[in-house]
């Protein structure tokens, strides 16, 4: 085992100008990253200089057999923590050979609002919370619940320390360094209410970066559970019962809501947001309505609400926000499993684009 490590360790840079590109895209369910290797005769800092590359669509869900060839395009690199040195990680998107973003690529049409110019002016600001639930490989029942039974309740273990309180922290460490070595902008970490559950935050970040550091983020993620012999979930209501649920509350803010007066623009995005609640809902997430039962910090599902420090609310506003005049909201309705791409380019198109008639 000496010798493998060895290996998987060893720095190329020694010995050659050639490096490794990791190519991640996200497959047919929406939720599953894939991900292959090639590679480059030196080192590549722009996504347009990289090339383009195929896989089979038939295998991912994405193309049928006779028709199978997918096209990757680039889009954003980051280091690789994994192979390090000049290696990369590099997010794609997917398209027809013909060059049409297959129905699956919802990074496309994101790039398309955040490339619109009312949006653009506003530089919209993006922090995601992204919670996930740790679980024990075979079982499929979180890290730290004893195998067929419970835990004690929920209360100590939020934040909290100790080997009977929290729940695969080496993990959770492991993570948050990678996605700081590959350039994320990942701005914290905690426990969360629920044993075997944590949460990371990544941002802020503008625009489209907030969808490739959190896809990207994710994918880390993965590859680190699957070296530790455990599983990730993202599902929204992993347990069910009096056990909290995994969320992604997205925290948003523009360029007028962070002006002085942005408190009067940031209710107007709210009312915006109120009106369009369940295309919002049908978009942020597969199982939401586990999740979003009126309970354990959530609104129902079924209803809009907001209000300051409000943690039951469906947009919440902080107390610095309303004292400041200015700021942000958040957003707390997206589930642990929603695509960013669809989620904060929603947000822009709702909030910056959309004309209530």
């Amino acid at each position: 085992m000496s010798l493998i490590s060895d290996l998987i360790n060893m720095n190329l840079s020694q010995v050659t100008e050639k490096v490794i590109a990791e190519y991640i895209w996200i497959g047919g369910s929406g939720m599953d990253l894939r991900s292959k290797a090639r590679t480059l005769p030196g080192p590549v800092s722009d996504p347009t200089k990289l090339p383009k590359w195929n896989y089979d669509g038939s295998s991912t869900g994405q193309a049928p057999g006779e028709d199978s060839e997918v096209i990757l395009y680039p889009q954003a690199i980051f280091k690789d923590p994994f192979r390090r040195g000049n290696n990369i990680l590099v997010m794609c998107d997917a398209y027809t050979p013909a060059g049409e973003p297959i129905p699956t690529n919802k990074r496309a049409n994101a790039a398309n609002i955040f490339s619109q110019p009312d949006v653009v002016a506003e530089e919209p600001w993006y922090g995601i919370e992204q919670e996930y639930t740790l679980l024990q490989k075979d079982i499929n029942w979180p890290v730290g619940w004893p195998i067929g039974g419970y835990p004690a309740p929920q209360g100590p273990y939020y934040c909290g320390a100790g080997a009977d309180k929290a729940f695969g922290r080496d993990i959770v460490d492991s993570h948050y360094k990678a996605c700081l070595y590959a350039g994320i902008n990942i701005s914290g970490i905690n426990g969360e209410v629920m044993p075997g559950q944590w949460e990371f935050q990544v941002g802020p970040a503008v625009g489209i970066s907030a969808g490739d550091e959190l896809w990207v983020a994710r994918y880390i993620l993965e590859r680190i559970t699957e070296i530790a012999g455990v599983v990730v979930s993202f599902d929204p209501k992993p347990i069910q019962g009096d056990w909290n649920g995994a969320g992604a509350h997205c925290n948003y803010s523009t360029k007028s809501m962070r002006d002085d007066g942005g408190y009067e623009i940031i209710k107007k995005a709210i009312e915006k947001l109120s009106l369009r609640h369940k295309e919002h809902i049908a978009a942020y997430g597969e199982g939401n309505e586990r999740r979003l039962t009126g309970h354990h910090e959530t609104a129902d599902i079924n209803s809009f609400k907001w209000g300051v420090a409000n943690r039951g609310a469906s947009v919440r506003v902080g107390r610095e926000t309303e004292k400041q005049g200015k700021g942000y909201f958040e957003d707390r309705r997206p589930a642990s499993n929603m695509d960013p791409y669809v989620v904060t380019s929603m947000i822009a198109e709702t909030t910056i684009l959309w004309k209530p008639t």
